[in-house]
């Protein structure tokens, strides 16, 4: 089963040694190719993707081939229009502050704690911070999804009833 996918203007894609390189108007971001189950080649304005033949790795081959090709549809449409999520804060007992600084995401006072919890953004993700509303900007839809989650394990409440204690930060809305 092989896989053609036409490439978008304004979209490159490059295969070398074992990566592929996605890049765009916004950015450019790469993938990991297996090439033990695929075989990835770009000619002209398509991409081929050809899983591998031997019987016992053909069946995961096939489920590979069909992963990677969702990934890197989601790549070129990142790189060309870019990804943003949007997130809400919610404290309903005590004021928490929001920022982030560099490649460093803090929250300070959720859950009344002394000290922040703070957690690494991922790849070249950009996070965006007004009040209690935050954007999270880029072009690679993993890493952007990484972040966001990184985020919410970060609001995890320990030891408190999430019935009665739902401060945290939350996915509003995904464009």
């Amino acid at each position: 089963m092989i896989m053609d996918m036409k490439i978008p203007n304004g979209v490159k894609v490059a295969a070398e040694a074992g990566m592929l390189k996605v890049s765009g108007k916004l950015g450019s971001t790469s993938k990991v190719i297996n090439v033990k189950l695929m075989d990835i080649k770009v000619a002209g304005d398509t991409v081929t993707i050809t899983p591998v033949k031997p019987k016992k790795l053909a069946k995961k081959a096939a489920l590979a081939a069909q992963a990677f090709s969702t990934e890197l549809k989601s790549a070129m449409d990142g790189v060309q229009n870019g990804i943003e999520r949007k997130m809400q804060g919610v404290s309903a007992h005590f004021p928490m502050t929001i920022e982030a600084k560099g490649s460093v995401f803090s929250i300070k006072n959720i859950f009344g704690e002394r000290f922040p919890r703070t957690t690494t953004i991922v790849g070249d993700t950009k996070i965006e911070v007004k009040g209690q509303e935050i954007k999270v900007k880029g072009v690679d839809p993993y890493d952007v999804g990484q972040t966001i989650a990184n985020i919410r394990k970060l609001c995890k409440s320990k030891d408190k009833d999430t019935r009665v204690f739902q401060d945290g930060l939350y996915l509003v809305r995904e464009e």
